[in-house]
């Protein structure tokens, strides 16, 4: 049946619609467009593949062609410096140096026969131990976290495909907002046939909220009814914090809203809180939902976690869940079988989270590792923000991720999802891999995220390529409006104002500070001379 209604799409693919439009569609078209930017039309049904086989063959996006592509071009300094530079997949690359030093020391080699058979496929317990001390240190647990609640996978991939299945019938939905990343659509939906429904999150602060894309209860129970009085049934609330590709970090109270929220509907909840020590500037704080006093449902909360953006590699693939619920523990460990950490891997993860020294805080973790990491994310956040100021491209500024969610909206000229495509494959073709907001189910199309955890050259030549590609796409608008001065004002673009809001870091209501005001001040500068509000705004034009 899935495969039938794909196939009757045709070219569709949501692009042209705006944002009322794709709101006023009935959730269950909506939801075929989570197949985001595969063509049915140009599905050929292969005789050798199931119908399922047939879904998962064409089940491709943006971010898997853009993969694809850097992988068959990379950029390389010395063998292939025009090859494609990746600001596309969210990887940290800061902090080889670090942790290819620490992986090789004499304590990680370790090989007995316990690490060469079968485990307990809920993993190790010394990993697992290890990893609940890990847990109630860094997600400050008010009291110690159980390793008989602690389940290792290769993966939060699999962690979400795993929870789904055990969670959800098939055909039955999970509640996500957007944007969100994109993957976890097929985590939920290969193995499991899970769907998501998505609470719309939009760039314009209205109603309660205080800054942009901001998640509210209200906009959870709007997505919830709506889901509802289709005849969908929802199982389950996922929560990203921080927030991809947002940056955004909930504080307790708004977690404590989510959660009130998923028992009163009594909805699962599955927080990924992947990014939880990529928080690199001092002025943000981290909560955690394991640091939490009191659970409004435990029994119904599942946390997961993982090693390859915190610890900067993706390459290994492990991840991590704790749940009180013996129950979704059980039924997850089930399918431990497919998904399972080999032994070596897991002795190596244990060793690295277990890096105390004399003391009992994580030494090697804290004092070298962490405060290194920081600081390169840091400087490396200053310096595309910096190059985005200059250029007046306004963005959200966050602190934590290795992302920056950008606003791109005018350098379209019509504000639709097709332009967005075109937009990005033009970055591709100049050599540069970014996001679209389309991966992301983003429902306004312009909005791109772009990573900056990257080494300097990498980023000065990749900004330089972004930036061609701006400057061409600005002289062709203007050229455009030249013939068609009558359609020089299009919704959704950006304004001046728009800008300042977006570009300005979001922050708990204080008193501002000087400092604060010359950035303000230098933005502004920065804003009227890299833009063509001046140029079109004469005094003649004014007459």
């Amino acid at each position: 049946q899935a495969l039938s209604e794909i196939a009757g799409m045709g070219g569709g693919g949501g692009g042209g619609s705006d944002l009322q439009e794709m709101r006023a569609r009935p959730l269950a078209e909506r939801r075929i467009d989570m197949h985001g930017f595969c063509n049915p039309s140009n599905f050929q049904r292969s005789p050798y593949l199931s119908a399922r086989g047939n879904i998962a063959s064409i089940f491709c996006g943006s971010t898997e062609e853009g993969y694809k592509a850097y992988h068959a071009d990379k950029y390389d300094e010395d063998k292939n410096p025009n090859g494609i530079i990746n600001f596309g997949t969210s990887e940290n690359k800061l902090c080889f140096d670090l942790m290819s030093k620490r992986l090789t020391q004499t304590d990680m080699n370790l090989m007995e026969p316990p690490l060469l058979q079968y485990p307990d496929w809920k993993g190790h317990m010394f990993l697992r131990e290890e990893v609940a001390r890990f847990l109630t240190y860094y997600c400050k647990a008010p009291a110690p976290l159980k390793a008989e609640n602690v389940i290792v996978l290769n993966g939060c991939g699999s962690l979400f495909s795993a929870l789904a299945t055990v969670l959800c019938d098939p055909g039955e939905a999970v509640l996500i907002a957007t944007p969100f990343y994109g993957d976890i659509t097929q985590s939920v939906f290969l193995y499991g046939n899970v769907k998501l429904v998505y609470a719309y999150l939009d760039s314009k602060i209205t109603g309660t909220s205080t800054r942009p894309f901001q998640l509210t209860v209200e906009k959870l129970e709007k997505a919830l009814q709506d889901a509802r009085a289709e005849g969908v049934t929802v199982r389950a609330l996922i929560l990203l914090n921080p927030q991809n590709p947002l940056g955004d970090i909930y504080s307790l109270s708004e977690l404590r809203d989510y959660l009130e929220f998923a028992k009163r509907h009594e909805l699962h909840v599955i927080v990924d809180e992947i990014y939880m020590l990529s928080v690199f500037d001092e002025s943000a704080t981290f909560h955690s939902v394991l640091g939490m006093d009191r659970l409004p449902d435990p029994q119904r909360t599942h946390v997961m976690w993982g090693i390859s953006k915190d610890f900067a590699v993706s390459g290994i693939r492990f991840g991590t869940l704790y749940t009180e619920n013996q129950d979704v523990a059980n039924a997850v460990a089930s399918l431990c079988y497919f998904h399972g950490v080999c032994g070596p891997v897991q002795h190596k993860v244990a060793q690295l989270l277990r890096d105390r020294g004399e003391s009992v805080a994580p030494y090697w973790i804290n004092q070298v590792y962490l405060r290194a990491n920081h600081a390169r994310l840091k400087a490396a956040h200053t310096y595309v923000t910096d190059e985005l100021k200059t250029l007046g491209v306004p963005f959200l500024n966050r602190n934590a991720g290795f992302f920056v969610w950008i606003d791109f909206r005018k350098y379209l000229r019509t504000g639709t999802f097709e332009e967005e495509m075109l937009l990005w494959r033009r970055f591709l073709d100049n050599k540069v891999l970014l996001s679209c907001g389309k991966a992301f189910e983003c429902s306004e199309p312009g909005w791109f995220r772009i990573i900056f955890a990257d080494k300097t050259h990498r980023l000065q030549l990749g900004m330089q390529r972004i930036r061609k590609v701006l400057e061409e796409r600005e002289q062709e608008i203007l050229a455009e409006e030249k013939e068609q001065p009558c359609q020089s004002d299009q919704d959704g673009k950006a304004d001046s104002t728009d800008e300042v809001i977006f570009v300005s870091r979001h922050q708990e209501p204080a008193c501002a500070s000087s400092s604060n005001l010359g950035d303000l001040i230098g933005l502004l500068q920065q804003q009227m001379r890299s833009s063509d509000w001046l140029q079109k705004n004469t005094a003649e034009q004014f007459a």
